[in-house]
């Protein structure tokens, strides 16, 4: 089969590889009906995270099960699945204590698991997913393929916006600021709205991202960004900043930003993944502002979410602006990293 393999800075191709096979019984094979990439692949890409030798990559996918092996339950051959951004078997005390990401028996695609098989990157057209009744989450019927985005979205970035949301504590009448107008950022937005905030300031400086956040439930906008950023948060807010701050994006700056929007007595939850340095303790300490977050354990919120994308009452696939072949998966990367795209979803 086909699959992406990254062999170091914007280096990306997509090559033949060995199929995937059933080797553990708990396992399964997915042909993959969309795939994706992600802001985080960007840090590999640009060799802020170096690529030590040619690795598979990709971590986002839906698509269709062909295989199972003997032990599998949950999900049938011919089931429409979502796979969140890692593997899990949803059972162990880490998963039930609602951290999969940190699963005891879990592990990453495109790598080996800890059962002695290969977990495929999902930047190709199938995958081998090792734990396949804990990370697969089947639709009720096959969607239609103007439902694919939503569901692909499920995968990673609307739970690990909603991951934000709910870790920085939104509620009823909550003020919202989202550091951060990637995909995450504006499914954040989605999750602070259907949480019940009533208002959400998106901070961006571009347009197009912008006519998605006000769709998405952003009642503003603040394009500036430092002190000056700050300033205008504390200025929509009574001087003091917002309630809940969702930061998005990873970077010490972002951090520092969304910090320093909290009110005091506020809270910050943080899903991006961090690429800065250290982040000072005292203008936590001294404002009484507190910090909530870390990678989204996205497969507890699927079941949470998958409704409302069905049936339509949010879109977070409004964030693929950009479709393209498998085949063009290097200009995916070009794409995004130009900021030409949102987010590229990937079909075979």
């Amino acid at each position: 089969m086909r699959a992406t393999v990254i062999y170091g800075e914007r280096d990306i191709r997509l090559e033949e590889v060995s199929d995937p096979i059933l080797s553990t019984g708990g396992d399964a094979i997915v042909r993959v009906v969309a795939a994706c990439v992600c802001g985080s692949d960007l840090w590999p890409y640009r060799g802020i995270h170096p690529t030590e030798e040619p690795k598979r990559i990709g971590h986002e996918f839906v698509g269709i099960v062909e295989e199972i092996g003997a032990d599998v339950s949950r999900v049938k051959v011919g089931d429409f699945v979502i796979a969140p951004f890692y593997d899990c078997d949803n059972t162990c005390i880490n998963c039930q204590n609602g951290t999969s990401t940190s699963c005891l028996n879990g592990g990453w695609w495109g790598s080996d698991d800890q059962l002695g098989g290969f977990a495929d990157g999902a930047q190709g057209e199938k995958v081998r997913v090792p734990h396949a009744d804990g990370s697969l989450v089947a639709t009720p019927t096959l969607p239609t393929d103007a439902q694919v985005p939503g569901l692909l979205a499920l995968a990673d970035v609307m739970g690990t916006g909603h991951h934000a949301a709910v870790s920085a504590g939104v509620t009823a009448g909550s003020t919202v600021v989202v550091v951060g107008d990637g995909a995450v950022g504006l499914c954040a937005i989605i999750a602070a709205k259907r949480l019940g905030a009533s208002r959400i300031v998106a901070m961006s400086r571009h347009a197009e991202r912008q006519i998605v956040a006000r769709e998405f439930g952003a009642t503003e906008i603040v394009e500036e960004r430092g002190e000056a950023g700050v300033a205008r948060i504390r200025e929509l807010f009574d001087g003091i900043g917002a309630d809940c701050v969702l930061e998005c994006v990873g970077t010490k700056e972002s951090m520092e930003q969304a910090i320093a929007s909290a009110r005091p007595g506020g809270m910050v939850g943080y899903v991006g993944v961090p690429t800065g340095g250290p982040i000072e303790v005292s203008p936590l300490f001294g404002r009484n502002v507190g910090l909530n977050g870390g990678v989204a354990s996205v497969r507890g919120y699927v079941e949470e979410l998958l409704p409302e994308v069905l049936s339509g009452a949010i879109n977070p696939g409004r964030v693929f602006d950009l479709q393209l072949p498998l085949a063009e998966v290097a200009e995916a990367y070009a794409a995004m990293d130009e900021r030409r795209a949102i987010k590229v979803m990937l079909l075979p």
